[in-house]
């Protein structure tokens, strides 16, 4: 039980870290045609 309730937060803090990378991966690459419009590039960023 101790172990659970050290390892829910870790386990919790890694799916939210690995999903804010994912994100920030994905969004320079989710709408091409709207960076292109705004003149944003990713090698600029």
């Amino acid at each position: 039980m101790m172990l659970l309730a050290v390892l829910a937060p870790l386990a919790m803090l890694g799916v939210l870290l690995a999903l804010a990378a994912w994100e920030d991966w994905l969004l320079p690459t989710r709408n091409p045609s709207a960076d292109e419009a705004t003149g944003w590039h990713p090698e600029t960023r």
